[in-house]
């Protein structure tokens, strides 16, 4: 009746009630969209899924050149032929927790990976091809127990085999390295000639201790790895063009002599 009586006192109370109804409504879709979260939610993830499938770096292949260290030809022109050939690969899988690491290679057999070819990155060795699918490759990493590579000390060329022994993944291990060698703590561990998988002369680490080995007349080395095996990203495929020569002729038998 107030509010019918007087403009002043209806525009008041139409105020009041607006308000009150504003609140209440302003609730009641705060609850409602409280709980259509889900439902929202749900739409945004497949929206975001939608927008990432869109994306550039999601659309990726295998590396499928080739690094040639000196030129282009199978033969240079002082007759000399290539022996090793460099195929880069991206790391999609790598572990150092265990004692029988392993790496997993952005490039199969379809882009010219077979097994044994060695892995280096761009400061040291990394370890050896033991699997080749069509587009992925596994490396026996050089932080494996039967992990064994023939090493020399580079400046005067003492010959030596390196293992790992399961502890800590920046150190690798020396052996059989001859106590007639000048060896001093700073000496540069390279592969050695003799390896059939690697190029000679691929770093493979610093010596930063020397002990003798009390079942032999020789040092052990403790080797500080060239390769940070922590975060290792791109790495070079390496291909013996004579490995398989090579390890043909090292595991035929010595034929029998008839006295």
């Amino acid at each position: 009746m107030l509010s019918r009586s007087s403009k002043t006192h209806e525009a008041f109370f139409a105020s009041r009630i607006n308000e009150v109804t504003g609140k209440i409504n302003g609730q009641y879709y705060g609850f409602r969209e409280y709980f259509s979260l889900k439902q929202t939610n749900k739409e945004l993830a497949e929206e975001n899924a939608r927008l990432k499938n869109q994306l550039k770096y999601n659309f990726d292949a295998p590396d499928t050149s080739l690094i040639i260290q000196i030129d282009t030809l199978t033969k240079d022109t002082t007759n000399r032929f290539r022996k090793f050939t460099y195929l880069p690969a991206k790391v999609v899988g790598n572990t150092i927790g265990s004692n029988t690491n392993y790496l997993m290679l952005y490039r199969g057999s379809k882009q010219g990976v077979q097994k044994d070819m060695s892995v280096v990155s761009t400061n040291g060795i990394v370890g050896v091809v033991t699997e080749v699918s069509e587009n992925y490759c596994k490396v026996m990493s050089l932080l494996h127990r039967n992990t064994r590579v023939s090493a020399m000390v580079k400046k005067n060329n003492t010959s030596g085999d390196i293992e790992w022994d399961g502890t800590d993944p920046h150190f690798v291990t020396m052996r059989k390295v001859s106590k007639s060698a000048n060896v001093i703590v700073g000496d540069t561990v390279v592969t050695s000639n003799y390896s059939a998988s690697y190029p000679s002369n691929e770093m493979v680490g610093k010596v930063v201790a020397i002990k003798n080995d009390p079942a032999a007349s020789f040092y052990i080395l403790k080797i500080k790895t060239a390769t940070n095996f922590f975060n290792i990203q791109y790495v070079n495929i390496i291909k013996n063009v004579g490995y398989q020569e090579q390890i043909t002729l090292t595991q035929k038998k010595d034929p029998k002599i008839n006295e």
